[in-house]
């Protein structure tokens, strides 16, 4: 048991910060917004955003949004290329100042994601995760998270999941607040957008526990 599952309050505070942050940053950052939907449409033509379906609190799937950092390339059979080849530099842009995330704080107007929490993975990871790992679906899904700041893609997938059971069994409202202050340091820095050799990471396989 934690603050989070324990304490009502904190859950109410946790969603009226959400609400109340991500409509203030939509407002102060409408201009960048718009000349982002400008220069995807002008660099990477349509769709603007890229969609799919992620899993939720309680594993619940919903539709991430994010501006697009892809060019639409294919081999001979269809299938599309590797990330790193159809990641354009317009893209990398995007992603190193973290400016393709925006499009999420709609996800967390709507309720299917926090400011801050364990960051939404692909639907077949979570057959993959172990108990512990699981627990990161406990909690709204976030745009940033603890694991974010203390390493982003640079890290294994088990210190990243080390890190989201930390902030899950410590949650509390100024760690929230510490994680936020800490994000903004880190998007400056451009800091930790990928593994060595990937355009993101390389895909989670499940951890084995022998």
């Amino acid at each position: 048991m934690n603050a989070w599952t324990e304490k009502p309050v904190h859950r109410f505070l946790k969603r009226a910060m959400d609400i109340s942050a991500a409509l203030l940053v939509i407002l102060l950052a409408s201009p960048l917004l718009l000349v982002t939907v400008v220069l995807v449409r002008w660099r990477l033509g349509s769709p603007i955003l890229f969609r799919q379906t992620r899993p939720g609190l309680g594993a619940k799937p919903f539709s991430i949004a994010k501006f697009r950092t892809m060019r639409d390339a294919v081999d001979g059979d269809g299938n599309p290329l590797p990330d790193d080849v159809r990641l354009t530099k317009f893209g990398k842009l995007l992603r190193k100042l973290s400016i393709d995330e925006l499009p999420q704080l709609w996800n967390v107007l709507k309720g299917e994601m926090s400011l801050v929490g364990p960051r939404p993975l692909r639907m077949h990871y979570v057959e993959r995760y172990n108990a512990r790992q699981a627990r990161r679906m406990d909690m709204r899904p976030g745009i940033t998270g603890w694991a974010q700041i203390k390493g982003r893609n640079s890290i294994s997938w088990e210190e990243k999941f080390e890190f989201d059971g930390y902030y899950i069994e410590n949650f509390s409202i100024w760690l929230d607040i510490k994680i936020l202050f800490l994000t903004v340091v880190k998007v400056f820095k451009v800091e930790g957008i990928s593994q060595g050799g990937q355009a993101t990471m390389k895909e989670f396989m499940g951890t084995d526990e022998s």
